[in-house]
């Protein structure tokens, strides 16, 4: 039982450093569309190691964490995912860095 809480705590803090790294990368990043890329990969690793530290640190609560995940999972990037489109569709500009736009490059061949 032991053994469990110390590697439940290492999965909720390698989470939270996770997490860390996702806020960092927020703020270094040039426009939204890398920002939300950040946001999402970091924050939905992150919450899930974390998650998954806390189900392991107390058991009786996994089932409710597997639910949790879960959503988290299939949520997460698909939001993003809506977001980041409605922002390109909306006109949002790219960064002067970016080397490729594939939906604007789509979008010219639709048209």
């Amino acid at each position: 039982m032991e053994i469990l809480k110390i590697v439940g705590a290492i999965f909720a803090i390698s989470g939270s450093l996770f997490l860390l790294l996702a806020s960092i990368g927020l703020i270094r990043m040039p426009d939204i569309y890398n920002r939300m890329q950040a946001g999402t990969k970091a924050t939905t690793f992150g919450t899930l190691m974390f998650l998954l530290g806390v189900g392991l640190y107390h058991p009786t609560w996994f089932p409710k964490i597997v639910v949790l995940i879960l959503f988290i999972l299939f949520t997460n990037p698909i939001s993003s995912h809506l977001l980041a489109r409605a922002a390109h569709y909306t006109g949002v500009p790219l960064s002067k860095k970016s080397v490729t736009d594939k939906l604007s490059e789509k979008r010219k061949e639709e048209v």
